[in-house]
């Protein structure tokens, strides 16, 4: 029987369990925050610099389902600056960024301002404060995922991404895991993508 999880993934680690580098020795890799199946896998990626929900499977079939259909994935992202409602428009509509160097047109999406700070675990490494300027929250949920792709569309609108968390895949949530917490969620997850 195949066995899910679901993760917080901290600031600081990749999304991967074997370093095929040589020269990213000192990674932090997944496999050191739980005794993992041999044949896990991650459902898709988050950078290093990102944090959040993380779905791990030991099922190549149920990660290429989730990747393959159009599950929603939704992300706060914290900003440099107040956020517009322009900036908020052209962002759900979609824009143009750079794809592997080569202009791409991101699908309609729906994105919104958080009106109150969202409650996340710290992180390992301090977001700039207050002296240096407002920031803000927004929600952004895509049923796409090219590399960087938050991060390359709001620099786009002029709000440089300070902090990202993915928040949800589909149906499932990361709310209540703690920073490098793991949960087995495999009816869970079975119930909602089989």
């Amino acid at each position: 029987m195949h066995k899910h999880f679901k993760i917080y993934k901290p600031y600081g680690y990749l999304s991967q369990f074997v370093n095929q580098h040589k020269r990213r020795k000192n990674k932090k890799m997944l496999g050191k925050l739980y005794d993992f199946p041999k044949e896990t896998m991650s459902v898709g990626r988050l950078d290093e610099d990102s944090e959040g929900l993380l779905i791990l499977t030991t099922d190549g079939k149920m990660s290429y389902k989730i990747l393959s259909q159009s599950v929603e994935k939704e992300y706060y992202v914290q900003v440099d600056g107040e956020i517009t409602l322009e900036a908020i428009e052209q962002l759900k509509k979609g824009l143009e960024i750079s794809i592997n160097g080569k202009p791409y047109t991101t699908l309609p999406c729906n994105a919104f301002l958080l009106e109150e700070k969202p409650t996340f675990p710290e992180r390992a490494k301090k977001i700039r404060d207050e002296r240096h300027g407002p920031t803000s929250w927004a929600s952004i949920t895509l049923t796409e995922g090219k590399f960087r792709q938050v991060k390359k569309m709001t620099a786009a609108v002029g709000f440089p991404t300070l902090r990202l968390v993915r928040v949800r895949v589909g149906n499932i949530r990361v709310d209540g895991l703690n920073a490098g917490e793991v949960k087995e969620v495999t009816q869970e997850v079975e119930e909602k993508f089989l």
